[in-house]
C-alpha cells in the first residue's frame, strides 16, 4: 500500500511525522511519499519535494509566488500520476491542499483531509465544497465538526496529537540550569512565527517591549525558540540592531516553555502548545494592511487564539494589527509574571481549555483511519473496475 502527504509549512510537517510515525508502526510494509519537510523525512517519509522553498503567507505574497506555485502544483500532480497513492493524505495548508485535492480527484485518488479548512471562522460554504472531494476528514478541534457535519462530510474528532508531544524533556529544576536562568530571573520568550513574514512583521515590536520590560523588570531574561526552517543569521542581525539581550535556542524549547513566565506569541499552534505547558501567551497577529481589510471581510470570528477558541471567552490577551506595539505588549506580559494574580487566572482557564483536546493517542486513532480509508477505498475502486 502507498500512502501520499502533502504538507506545506512547519506545523504540518510536526503532524505528518507523528503520523508517518504511527502508520509505520502499525503498517511497516506501507510506502509513505509526498510533499513536506525535514520532520517528515526523518520520520520515513520519500519526499518529493521540500515545502521550505515555498512558505508564503498574505494574499500579496502568494501572488508575487504564484508560478512557482502553480508549477509545483503540476509537478505533484505528474508525480502521483507516476506514483498512483491509494490515498492522498492532507495535512493543513488548505488553499494549496484542495488544489491538489481536485486533481487527485480526476485521477481516481481518494483524498483524506486531516485538519481541514477553517469552514468554521471563514467561507462557511467551503465546507460543502470540500466534502464533495475528500472521503474523510478528521479534525483536531472539537469546534471544527458542525460546519463539515451540516455539509454532509464523515468527519470525526479523536483528539488533539499535540496532547501526546508537548512535554518538558527536563525537570524545571534541570531546565533552569541548563538555561542559566536562577530562581531571581523571570523568563519571558518571544515566538514571533516560522514565516519570514511573520517574524518581519511582529519581531520589532517583541524587541520593543522587551526593552520597555528591562526598565520595569530587570531581571528579566528574554529567550527566542528557533523553529525549523528559521534563517538564524537574519534573526541575529535583527536582535543586534535592536540592542536587545535575547538569547536564541534550538533545545529542550519545550522545558524552555515550562520554567517561563510568560511570552509573546504569533497566533498559531505554539499558544496552545504554551497552554498545554502552563505558559501564559500575549497573542499576537499582524500582516500587511490590504490582507487584513481582505481577512476582515471573509473572517468572522470573536477570538484568535486556540484556548479562546476552546473556552469561547477571551481567556488570554490578543492583539491585532495597530494594537501590536511594544508598549501594550509589555503591559500585558507585566500581569502575567509569576507571582501575579492575573496570571494565576489565565493559568487555570488555560488548563480548563487543554481538558478539551481530548486524551493521549490521537496519531495513533488518526493513523488507524488513514490505513482503514486506504484499504476500503482501495477494495471499493477494485470492486468498480470489476
Amino acid at each position: 500500500m502507498k500512502i501520499m502527504f502533502s504538507a506545506g509549512e512547519a506545523s504540518g510537517d510536526l503532524h505528518g511525522e507523528r503520523l508517518a510515525k504511527a502508520i509505520r508502526e502499525l503498517s511497516p510494509e506501507t510506502e509513505l511519499v509526498g510533499f513536506g519537510g525535514e520532520r517528515m523525512k526523518q520520520a520515513g517519509v520519500r519526499l518529493f519535494r521540500n515545502f521550505a522553498s515555498y512558505n508564503v503567507m498574505g494574499v500579496w505574497e502568494v501572488l508575487m509566488n504564484l508560478r512557482r506555485i502553480m508549477e509545483l502544483l503540476d509537478a505533484l500532480v505528474e508525480h502521483m500520476r507516476e506514483e498512483r497513492p491509494d490515498l492522498l493524505v492532507l495535512i493543513d495548508y488548505p488553499d494549496f491542499n484542495w488544489r491538489l485535492a481536485k486533481r487527485a480527484k480526476k485521477l481516481g485518488i481518494p483524498v483524506f483531509s486531516y485538519i481541514p479548512p477553517s469552514a468554521w471562522a471563514w467561507r462557511k460554504g467551503r465546507a460543502k465544497a470540500c466534502a464533495a472531494v475528500a472521503d474523510e476528514f478528521v479534525s483536531i478541534f472539537p469546534f471544527e465538526m458542525k460546519v463539515y457535519e451540516e455539509a454532509g462530510a464523515k468527519i470525526s474528532f479523536v483528539g488533539n496529537p499535540l496532547v501526546d508531544t508537548v512535554k518538558p524533556e527536563l525537570s524545571a529544576q534541570q531546565a533552569r540550569e541548563f538555561f542559566g536562568i536562577s530562581e531571581a530571573q523571570r523568563a519571558v520568550l518571544l515566538m514571533p512565527g516560522s514565516r519570514r513574514q511573520e517574524i518581519r512583521m511582529l519581531l520589532p515590536a517583541m524587541l520593543g517591549a522587551a526593552k520597555r520590560l528591562l526598565e520595569t523588570h530587570p531581571d528579566t531574561v528574554f529567550f527566542l525558540p528557533v523553529a525549523d526552517n528559521i534563517d538564524v543569521p537574519d534573526l541575529e542581525a535583527r536582535i543586534g540592531e535592536a540592542g536587545v539581550p535575547v538569547r536564541l535556542v534550538k533545545e529542550n524549547r519545550y522545558s524552555l516553555m515550562f520554567v517561563a513566565d510568560a511570552a509573546m506569541a504569533t497566533s498559531g499552534t505554539v499558544v496552545m502548545e504554551a497552554a498545554l505547558l502552563g505558559l501564559p501567551c500575549v497573542v499576537l497577529y499582524r500582516m500587511a494592511k490590504f490582507n487584513y481589510l481582505i481577512g476582515k471581510l471573509l473572517v468572522h470570528v470573536d477570538h484568535i487564539s486556540l484556548p479562546n477558541l476552546l473556552l469561547g471567552k477571551r481567556i488570554q490577551p490578543e492583539l491585532l494589527q495597530d494594537e501590536v506595539t511594544p508598549e501594550r505588549i509589555a503591559q500585558e506580559i507585566g500581569q502575567l509574571y509569576r507571582g501575579e494574580a492575573h496570571r494565576e487566572q489565565v493559568v487555570s482557564e488555560l488548563r480548563q481549555a487543554c481538558e478539551r483536546l481530548g486524551g493521549p493517542g490521537a496519531s495513533e486513532r488518526v493513523a488507524e483511519k488513514i490505513l482503514a480509508a486506504a484499504k476500503r477505498l482501495a477494495k471499493k475502486r477494485s470492486e468498480e473496475r470489476a
